[in-house]
């Protein structure tokens, strides 16, 4: 006699195929380029190719889709500005690789112009204790690694490497925004390589 089993179905609003991270990666970008409240759940279906049922049983809706977004913006986007602090070379030279790459990751794509953390979570944090607590802790992830390369330098720093820290990820966080307004990476890369000789002089030089 036969064995026969019975057919395996997908998930239940799930569509055979189904590839979750093209999907958050269409996210990301549409989110990215409208900001959270311009962008609906409509658009999001339309944008990721599946129906309402899929995207809230996968999800869990479109503020769980937003955070997905971000982690997936995270692990995609933001590698090569850590790997920029180094140590490669003086801490000018790996703070100026790395203002330089924050400047590519906001001018290289016209669709998508800014950060995803520093120009639309910041935006849509408001009153939402959940976007709130997830752009303090991006924030404070990027500062305690400026932080970490700045206590390696034997130079002396005008200011403790926590502080310090602090301004320089703020001036990053800047040229993102300016970016997003508009100014190219021509704009930007002198700030950025002044940024990166200004703000770690010692004091009285």
């Amino acid at each position: 006699m036969t064995d026969v089993r019975p057919i395996e179905k997908p998930p239940r609003g799930r569509p055979r195929g189904f590839e979750a991270t093209a999907a958050v990666e269409a996210a990301t970008r549409l989110f990215w380029a409208e900001g959270y409240e311009a962008t609906s759940v409509d658009d999001l279906c339309k944008t990721m190719q599946m129906p309402r049922a899929t995207l809230y049983s996968a999800f869990g809706g479109k503020e769980r889709l937003f955070l997905a977004a971000i982690d997936h913006y995270a692990t995609t986007r933001l590698a090569p500005l850590a790997a920029a602090l180094g140590p490669k070379g003086s801490l000018v030279q790996d703070l100026t690789a790395f203002f330089d790459q924050v400047v590519v990751l906001a001018t290289q794509d016209a669709a998508n112009p800014g950060c995803l953390i520093s120009c639309v979570l910041s935006d849509a944090a408001g009153a939402n204790p959940l976007f709130r607590a997830e752009l303090d802790r991006r924030y404070a992830g990027m500062e305690h690694k400026i932080a970490a390369r700045l206590r390696l330098t034997g130079e002396a720093l005008p200011a403790p490497p926590e502080v310090l820290a602090v301004l320089l990820a703020s001036v990053a966080r800047g040229l993102t925004l300016r970016a997003r307004s508009g100014a190219t990476a021509a704009n930007l890369r002198p700030v950025a390589a002044a940024a990166a000789r200004v703000y770690v002089q010692p004091a009285g030089v």
